[in-house]
């Protein structure tokens, strides 16, 4: 068989479909500044910076293989970011929000080279010890409030006619971002490299892939993608304190949206966002139960199907709105109707 009659395709008709609707999707979020209450707003805010958040967790513990506790530190920090540089720099504060980004990531890097000194748990538990000494460091700084916290006053002056709506907006690009980027993050050389060193690490290695570059570069990428929610977030709220800013609640939510939508998949934290959305919204009147009964739904999970919600879907039927693999297949086979799911024909690369 000659090797024209091969040809390699990264998508098929389903793809396409799916990736169409998401578009549709994410139009009709656009619109909702022109017929939501401000309230609805800054409460679908909230939940874009969590899908957002989970994306970032979800591509260092899912396809990079760093398990951390501590990503409320980059939170913390581009909350306090966005007042550093909107109110002690006296900059726009939609201005402030990307450089706030930026901060987390530079800041990320030289305490990537502590955190990568620790393995395993150890580095999970390092995280959450790295993410409380910049709790206590803000804290302990008058300048920016002390441990009573802050306001975003240079926010404030905007009017809420102009600043709720613009927020809502750059809520829906960080996490409409947070979902392209990780799309196109994994369909690059360096997906591959995590996608091997997820698989076998030490495998990856022995084949020349430079494992502590990668998982550095995704630590960056995740810090900055937090700190930019943080800024969002906060740009929402308006009042800064360090001991929510800088909560290990923030991580215990990514957690729990991963763990119930799917790990190691870009559609799981979406649906797990969507279902964190429903469970708030049905069971928040019943206080403390609340708590209860949303962690026996993860536990419930975690026990009935370790993969979460995406990998019972995709374990009945082979379904992938997010392609990330190539595949080799007969050109003769190349119609619409012939192009299987993923891993069906051929091999992947």
């Amino acid at each position: 068989m000659s090797e024209s009659r091969f040809k390699v395709v990264k998508s098929n008709r389903a793809n396409r479909i799916a990736l169409a609707a998401a578009g549709l999707v994410v139009v009709g979020f656009v619109s909702v500044p022109l017929w939501a209450q401000p309230s609805f707003q800054r409460t679908l805010t909230t939940y874009l910076c969590l899908l957002a958040l989970a994306q970032m967790w979800n591509l260092l513990a899912g396809y990079a293989g760093l398990l951390s506790v501590g990503q409320q530190a980059y939170i913390g920090l581009g909350a306090y970011g966005l007042w550093v540089f909107a109110d002690g720099f006296g900059l726009n504060p939609f201005l402030a929000v990307p450089l706030a980004g930026l901060a987390a990531a530079l800041i990320a890097l030289p305490t990537s080279v502590l955190a990568f000194r620790l393995r395993g748990g150890y580095f999970a538990i390092g995280t959450w010890v790295i993410a409380e000494a910049y709790r206590l460091i803000v804290t302990n700084i008058d300048w920016v409030g002390g441990g009573s916290g802050t306001t975003v006053t240079g926010a404030s002056h905007v009017k809420m006619a102009t600043r709720i709506p613009v927020t809502y907006l750059m809520a829906l690009g960080v996490a409409v971002g947070s979902v392209l980027l990780v799309f196109f993050l994994l369909r690059s050389r360096l997906g591959l490299a995590l996608t091997a060193v997820r698989d076998n690490e030490t495998g990856a290695e022995s084949l020349g892939v430079d494992v502590s570059r990668a998982k550095r570069y995704v630590y960056l990428i995740s810090a900055f993608g937090c700190g930019l929610a943080g800024a969002v977030t906060y740009l929402n709220l308006l009042r800064i304190q360090p001991n929510a800013a800088f909560s290990v609640q923030w991580t215990a939510l990514m957690i729990f949206i991963v763990v119930i939508g799917g790990v190691g998949s870009i559609e799981g934290p979406i649906i797990g966002t969507i279902v964190f959305l429903a469970l708030q919204e049905l069971l928040s009147d019943y206080g403390s139960w609340y708590l209860i009964l949303v962690g026996a739904v993860a536990v419930a999970i975690t026990i009935w199907n370790p993969r979460g919600i995406w990998g019972l879907i995709t374990s009945r039927r082979p379904l992938n709105l997010f392609p990330l693999r190539r595949h080799l297949v007969v050109a003769d086979a190349l119609a619409p109707e012939a192009v299987k799911p993923e891993g069906s024909v051929g091999r992947s690369e």
